[in-house]
C-alpha cells in the first residue's frame, strides 16, 4: 500500500467474561491507562454514536434477551457473543481532509455501515476515539495530532429456523417452520462466500471444489465501497487485520530507540578508550609485594618500571576512593529526591483524585451530549463577556500617607 491511505475493517470477538476489560477501554471508564497513549484531557472530544446510558454491555445484553429480541441458546458459557468492530483510515488522511470535524462526519458513515451488518437493534455501543496520541505524526507535524478510529460492539445476530418435530401431534406440521429466532452465532454470521465468477458461477480450485472468500475480506470490500459510495474519496482498500498504523508508531520508536542506541554506544567506547587509558597499571598483589628490595641500610629500592606502576596504581586507588565518596553523596542525595518526588506524587494523585470527583458530573454531560454541553457553555461564556464589557472601573486615588495620618490625628 506504501505511504497511500488506507481503510481498515476488522473484528474481534469478545464472551460475555471478557467483554468488560474491552468496555472499560471503549466507554473509557478507567482512571488511567499505562500503556497506551491515551490523553485524557481530550476524551470529551469523542464521540458516542450509539451507547447503552449507563448500563453495561451485558446488562444490555440481559435486556435484549428478557424483550425476546435476541437468544443465547445452545451457546456454551464461553461462546463467543459480542463482535468489536473496528473501522479505521490511518491518521494522515484526517490530517489531510480537516481534521476532527471531517472524521466525525466520516465515522458517522461508517457507523451507518455498522448498522447495515449488523442491524440497527444488534448495536451495543458505537464511540469513535479522538483521544488517542500518534507519537510518530506529532514528531511529523510538530503538533499534538490524535488518531480517529471507530470502536462498535455488536451483536453476531442470524435468522434462524426452528422447525416442528416428530414429537408433534400435528403430522402436517413435522418439518415445517415453527419459529423464526435471532440467534447470537458469531460462527454463521462470518461464514466465508463461495467465489463466483463475472458471470455468477462457482470459481473452483485444481481439485474442482468450490473456492471461498474469507468472510473479513469482504468486509473489507463492503467498508471501502460503502464509504466511496458516502462520497468519501482519497484513500485505498485495506487488507484485512491491517496493522499499518500502529507499525508506523512502532517504527518511529524503534528508530527513536535506535538513535539513542547509536549514541550510547558511541560514549561507552569513549569511556572504554578513556579507562584503557588511564588504568594501564596493573600489578597483583604478589608482584606489588616483590617489586622493593631491601638495602643493607634498612630501606627499599625498587626499580624504574615498578616505581611507575606502585605511583599509577596509588593515584589511581585516591581517584577511586574519591569517586566512590561521590557516588554514595549522588546516591543520597538522590534517594532524598526521589522520597521528596513521591510525596509531592502522592499529593498530587489526592488532588487529581478530588478533582476528577469534582469534574465527574461535567464529564459524564460532556460524554453524553458534547455538542449540547458546548453550545451551554459557549452561551454562558458570551453572557459573561458581555457582563464584563459593561462594568465601569473607578480609577483608585493614590494612596496618601500624609493623608491618612491627618485623618488619624482628628480621631
Amino acid at each position: 500500500m506504501g505511504k497511500g491511505n488506507f481503510s481498515v475493517a476488522r473484528v474481534e470477538t469478545r464472551t460475555r467474561s471478557t467483554v468488560g476489560k474491552f468496555e472499560r477501554h471503549i466507554e473509557r471508564k478507567n482512571e488511567s491507562y499505562e500503556n497506551m497513549n491515551v490523553d485524557l484531557s481530550r476524551t470529551c472530544w469523542n464521540v458516542i454514536y450509539h451507547g447503552c446510558g449507563e448500563k453495561t454491555y451485558n446488562e444490555r445484553l440481559d435486556e435484549l434477551i428478557a424483550a425476546g429480541m435476541v437468544s443465547l441458546k445452545g451457546l456454551k458459557p464461553d461462546a463467543k457473543v459480542f463482535d468489536e468492530m473496528v473501522l479505521d483510515v490511518n491518521t494522515e488522511y484526517f490530517e489531510q481532509h480537516g481534521g476532527y470535524e471531517y472524521a466525525c462526519r466520516f465515522y458517522e458513515a461508517a457507523f451507518h455501515f455498522a448498522q447495515s451488518v449488523y442491524g440497527k437493534e444488534n448495536i451495543i455501543s458505537a464511540v469513535m476515539h479522538a483521544d488517542e496520541w500518534n507519537v510518530a505524526m506529532t514528531e511529523k507535524y510538530g503538533r499534538p495530532i490524535y488518531h480517529y478510529h471507530l470502536h462498535v460492539m455488536a451483536l453476531p445476530v442470524v435468522n434462524k429456523e426452528v422447525r416442528w418435530t416428530k414429537r408433534c401431534k400435528d403430522p402436517a406440521l413435522v418439518g415445517t417452520v415453527k419459529e423464526v429466532i435471532h440467534q447470537v452465532s458469531h460462527s454463521k454470521k462470518w461464514k466465508s462466500v463461495k467465489a463466483v465468477d463475472e458471470n455468477g458461477k462457482p470459481i473452483l480450485n485444481s481439485k474442482g471444489k468450490p473456492t471461498y472468500h474469507a468472510s473479513y475480506s469482504v468486509l473489507q470490500d463492503q467498508f471501502f465501497a460503502y464509504m466511496k459510495e458516502a462520497g468519501f474519496e482519497g484513500f485505498e482498500r485495506g487488507e484485512r487485520g491491517s496493522t499499518a498504523e500502529h507499525l508506523a508508531s512502532l517504527g518511529y520508536k524503534i528508530q527513536q530507540d535506535e538513535k539513542r542506541l547509536s549514541v550510547l554506544e558511541k560514549k561507552i567506547a569513549s569511556e572504554q578508550g578513556r579507562y584503557q587509558q588511564t588504568h594501564r597499571a596493573f600489578m597483583t598483589f604478589g608482584e606489588i609485594e616483590q617489586s622493593g628490595k631491601k638495602t643493607f641500610t634498612g630501606k627499599y629500592s625498587v626499580s624504574a618500571e615498578d616505581y611507575e606502576k606502585l605511583t599509577t596504581l596509588a593515584k589511581q586507588s585516591y581517584s577511586a576512593v574519591s569517586e566512590s565518596k561521590r557516588l554514595r553523596e549522588e546516591n543520597q542525595s538522590l534517594t532524598r529526591r526521589i522520597w521528596s518526588l513521591q510525596s509531592e506524587v502522592s499529593q498530587l494523585q489526592k488532588a487529581l483524585a478530588e478533582l476528577t470527583e469534582r469534574c465527574r458530573p461535567y464529564l459524564e454531560a460532556v460524554k453524553a451530549a458534547p455538542k449540547a454541553v458546548k453550545e451551554f457553555l459557549d452561551g454562558i461564556l458570551e453572557k459573561f463577556k458581555k457582563q464584563e464589557k459593561s462594568i465601569v472601573y473607578e480609577p483608585i486615588a493614590p494612596y496618601d500617607k500624609g493623608h491618612r495620618k491627618s485623618k488619624d490625628r482628628e480621631r
